[in-house]
């Protein structure tokens, strides 16, 4: 269980717990957990605020904000003069808020090499934001740069989906290294929070096979509910929307409203 409560006085406010979805391969449903789990989660009466750490901007856009269209983004409070509450944005789903990336921090990787406490940048910048809210996601990058291990020294926890197919463990033996070191090194509270099966296909044995075999690697680490392969759920962010909103009573947003239960269950 990873606990981010600090001892506190009653009545006094108790900081977010930071949660970094992290897996360097792509399309395994990683920005889709991070902008879904943030609507779920609030949909629960929580408080989120979701950050995108990817160039991509998938998590933007998954909210309806424009990319294209943006002066600043998380790029400016990471390499720049502009705090971050300066960048948080509220969206349609009440309760969530977004820290948009765009383009621009596609250069951060570089610039952050010569960068003074290169490695600690967003931990400092969310520093004076991080008891307005219950829950911080950050939905990184595919790849373990410097903007990923930024994300880990961050955080309380590791979310890592993994897709139901073949070679689902391939690059996690690098995942859970990069994962020790920084625990080591940079942030001895980190732990890995959780594993979140991703595309599941019950029609399939396979699907089924690449559970049980991620299960015995894991163990108790893999949340119960299973994230189906769902169309509607790939459909929502080119309509600027999570699943709650885009598909309110679908297999996939019911799944990661459960999900969200057994995130709030192990805090």
């Amino acid at each position: 269980m990873v606990d981010s409560q600090m001892d506190v006085t009653p009545g006094e406010r108790v900081p977010a717990l930071v949660l970094a979805v992290v897996n360097q391969k792509g399309g395994v449903g990683k920005s889709t957990t991070a902008v879904n789990l943030a609507a779920s989660l609030a949909d629960l009466g929580e408080k989120v605020l979701l950050v995108d750490l990817d160039p991509q901007g998938n998590a933007t856009s998954g909210y309806g904000l424009d990319k294209n269209q943006r002066e600043q983004c998380v790029y400016d409070a990471l390499l720049g003069d502009v705090p971050l509450e300066q960048l948080i944005e509220p969206v349609e789903v009440p309760g969530v808020y977004v820290v948009p990336a765009t383009i621009q921090l596609a250069g951060a990787e570089i610039e952050l090499v010569s960068a003074f406490s290169r490695e600690t940048k967003l931990k400092h910048v969310l520093q004076p934001v991080i008891r307005d809210f219950r829950y911080v996601i950050i939905d990184c990058p595919p790849s373990l740069g410097l903007l990923t291990i930024n994300a880990l020294t961050a955080s309380d926890g590791v979310l890592i989906p993994v897709q139901c197919e073949y070679y689902a463990l391939e690059g996690l033996t690098k995942l859970l290294e990069t994962v020790r070191l920084v625990k080591t090194q940079l942030n001895p509270a980190l732990e890995v929070f959780g594993v979140v099966m991703t595309m599941f296909d019950r029609r399939t044995k396979l699907s089924q096979l690449v559970v049980d075999e991620v299960r015995d690697f894991f163990g108790e680490r893999v949340f119960e509910t299973l994230i189906p392969r769902s169309v509607r759920l790939s459909e929502a962010p080119s309509f600027g929307q999570p699943g709650t909103l885009y598909d309110p009573t679908g297999r996939g947003t019911d799944a990661y409203r459960r999900l969200a239960k057994e995130v709030v269950a192990r805090v």
